[in-house]
């Protein structure tokens, strides 16, 4: 389950953002996570709340946005949706798709105190 390292990553970058601006507590982070970025949500809320516990964010509301993935199809030359990595071109139904969009994470946004 890669998500409770991601979650470990999620709470650094807080730790970071926390001494460089100075707060102490977060109340709410919002994450954007592509469709095509391998992130099970459930999971990753799972691994967001065990991984906060005795942080500046235990107890902080999690939102996810979820990005739509994207690609660039060779065939058509267009951009397509798409719902899976290496999944053929709903266009043209070629596998010359790039995906170009929805294959990140990252935090949004930070409501802290």
């Amino acid at each position: 389950m890669h998500e409770m390292s991601l979650a470990g990553s999620v709470l650094e970058i807080i730790e970071d953002a926390a001494r460089e601006q100075g707060f102490s507590r977060v109340r709410s982070v919002v994450l954007e996570i592509g469709r095509l970025a391998a992130v099970e949500n459930e999971a990753m809320r799972f691994c967001f709340d065990a991984v906060m516990q005795g942080s500046i964010a235990e107890g902080a509301a999690l939102e996810i946005i979820d990005v739509p993935g994207e690609g660039w199809c060779g065939q058509c030359a267009t951009t397509v949706p798409l719902d899976e990595q290496y999944a053929a071109c709903p266009r043209c139904g070629g596998y010359q798709v790039q995906a170009t969009g929805g294959t990140q994470m990252r935090v949004k946004e930070l409501e802290v105190e």
